[in-house]
């Protein structure tokens, strides 16, 4: 799951890097190029937005199971928006479903704005947590960037010395 989430996060930090929003981060957007799972790939830039330095977006686009709470309040939203989607991505990637759920939209609006989800099952490490824990802030403020995401991941894989890149 680290290198996976590796590689997820090194798309979305290219991505960034050109100042582009991609809006539907998800499960179904993440392609595999190979049985292995070494090659992945972010797809589906049909809703992506250039985002200059001075500028937030504040349309509502993407899957509402992803989407972050300033995207459902209609406030303006950046990259972090993003980032919140990735912890979605990252709880279902654990979890096997989606951290806010409900039996409405208005249940599922409920616990994205009170930050409310399960935890992962208990085999996962504390740390795979904790690293969805922070991508999940209900305060953008507090949510990390690509780089300290990298940052972290690529710390846990030279734990497990599985890390492609050198130290």
């Amino acid at each position: 799951i680290w290198d996976i989430i590796e590689q997820i996060v090194i798309g979305l930090n290219a991505l960034h890097e050109k100042q582009i929003l991609h809006r539907d981060l998800k499960a179904a957007n993440i392609f595999i190029c190979d049985k292995y799972f070494t090659s992945l790939k972010i797809g589906d830039l049909n809703v992506s937005k250039c985002l200059n330095t001075f500028t937030m977006k504040n349309t509502q686009t993407g899957t509402p199971y992803y989407a972050s709470p300033e995207v459902w309040d209609n406030h303006p939203y950046d990259f972090k928006s993003d980032i919140w989607s990735l912890g979605c991505l990252l709880y279902e990637i654990s979890a096997l479903k989606a951290p806010f759920r409900g039996t409405s939209m208005k249940m599922v609006y409920d616990k994205v704005k009170q930050g409310i989800y399960e935890p992962i099952p208990k085999f996962y490490s504390k740390s795979l947590s904790g690293l969805i824990y922070i991508c999940l802030q209900s305060n953008p403020l507090y949510r990390p960037t690509c780089d300290q995401l990298l940052n972290l991941i690529r710390d846990k894989l030279k734990l497990f010395n599985l890390g492609r890149f050198p130290a």
